[in-house]
């Protein structure tokens, strides 16, 4: 069996009573809570925001669009870096750390004159480069926390409590601009959320030293590839993840298909308004469903995986075919109910399966294979964007008929991967 080579901020065993393997991962999902409101709520208000310091749509998108590249393809590099420093803790600690300082400080942007739009910008791509700093390093260590409690439960307790923050963070930026009439009070009153994070994250590096415990290697096949010829090769195989199991490649290849016919809630919302379905400030309650709806389905989802093994995941590309059937349906009770199985397949998609993806590769390379799939999913979302936004204005059959062909590879990806490896192995 593989072991974890021991960390180099590893927090020693003496010291501070060690939290139990639920308080932990209890204690992480509020973390990610508090972080949740912080960088939702930015957001939420990026786009107006932008606009109000003399941002044009399409500088919107491109700092935006920006924003978001960077925080899923940064993690090909953050990945390995985690892995090869075993340094999990000092990067979660300095992802959190940039998104708690980078976001208030954006209420600094409208009393700096013309340079307020580009500081702005450049807050905004430095918080999401924080968040690929964390992201591999993070689910790493949730990975670790989580082998007593069940990998599927816990991923689905923190997921649930993300989703808190998620909703709550973005409510109170939008009731802080309704009383103040202003965005840039709500971005300083984030302050409050962000150093919370980081005073949880610091109790539970100093009261979780379980994570830095051996374990043994829940994947099959080797560790590493053989001695690299270079180093710039070695590199090349760490970056790109040619070295991890094969099962983890087919299984990435099948969560990219199903995230490209997830649709962004923006597409969803767009249709929903354009049709007369739903008045625009009623959007953000829809939106509140979704998390709700996302939170309840990856708890649900978590304990199947937990008792019954990965086949459960099987459902996911099935709610997704479903999706486009109807939340693009002339009538507002299916198209809610359609926002409903769009939040059970998102809740599945972003955290049960994250919980396979560790039961797939060794343990030492658990972050970079979080860094590679993270790539890999946003691959498929850029895809998706472009389908749904070619296809969703008069071509919507095409559109639920494309969706239902990739769920269908999708579907028999999984089947491949589950026959393979019936159930996540128990460490």
């Amino acid at each position: 069996m593989t072991q974890t080579p021991p960390s180099h901020d590893a927090t020693p065993a003496a010291g501070p009573t060690t939290w139990t393997p639920w308080r932990a991962v209890f204690a992480f999902g509020l973390v990610s809570l508090c972080a949740d409101m912080v960088y939702e709520g930015m957001r939420a208000m990026a786009g107006p925001f932008l606009g109000s310091l003399g941002a044009s749509a399409l500088t919107v998108g491109l700092i935006t669009g920006a924003g978001e590249g960077i925080a899923l393809v940064l993690r090909l590099v953050t990945g390995v870096w985690a892995d090869r420093s075993h340094n999990h803790w000092r990067l979660t600690v300095l992802g959190y750390g940039m998104t708690a300082v980078c976001v208030p400080l954006l209420a600094v942007a409208p009393f700096i004159g013309g340079a307020g739009l580009a500081v702005a910008a450049t807050l905004i791509l430095l918080e999401r480069t924080g968040k690929a700093i964390r992201s591999p390093a993070k689910s790493a260590l949730l990975a670790r926390m989580a082998t007593s409690t069940g990998r599927g439960k816990g991923f689905a307790v923190h997921k649930a409590m993300d989703q808190v923050g998620a909703f709550s963070g973005p409510l109170l930026l939008a009731g802080v601009a309704a009383a103040t009439g202003l965005i840039w009070p709500g971005f300083a009153l984030l302050a409050v959320p962000g150093a919370l994070s980081l005073l949880l994250l610091a109790q539970l590096r100093r009261r979780a030293p379980i994570v830095t415990e051996p374990e043994d290697d829940p994947a099959d096949g080797p560790e590493t590839a053989a001695p690299a010829s270079s180093a710039l090769a070695a590199l090349g195989r760490a970056v790109t993840g040619s070295d991890l199991p094969r099962t983890f490649h087919l299984f990435s290849l099948a969560a990219a298909l199903m995230t490209a016919g997830l649709m962004t809630f923006g597409v969803i919302s767009f249709r929903m308004v354009d049709d007369g379905l739903l008045l625009a400030a009623a959007v953000p309650l829809v939106y509140a469903l979704a998390m709700a709806v996302e939170a309840v389905a990856a708890l649900g989802t978590g304990h199947l995986f937990d008792r019954r093994g990965s086949r459960i995941l099987l459902i996911v590309p099935v709610l997704v075919a479903v999706v486009p059937l109807c939340v693009f349906a002339s009538q507002l009770w299916l198209v809610l109910a359609g926002v409903v199985v769009w939040g059970v397949a998102y809740g599945i998609q972003d955290s049960t399966v994250k919980a396979y993806v560790a039961d797939l590769v060794p343990a030492p390379r658990r972050a970079t294979a979080y860094g590679v799939f993270a790539a890999v999913q946003g691959i498929g979302a850029l895809a998706g964007g472009g389908l749904a936004g070619a296809l969703v204005t008069g071509h919507v059959p095409v559109l639920a008929a494309v969706i239902g062909g990739l769920q269908i590879a999708a579907f028999a990806l999984l089947v491949h991967v589950t026959r393979r490896r019936p159930g996540p192995a128990q460490v």
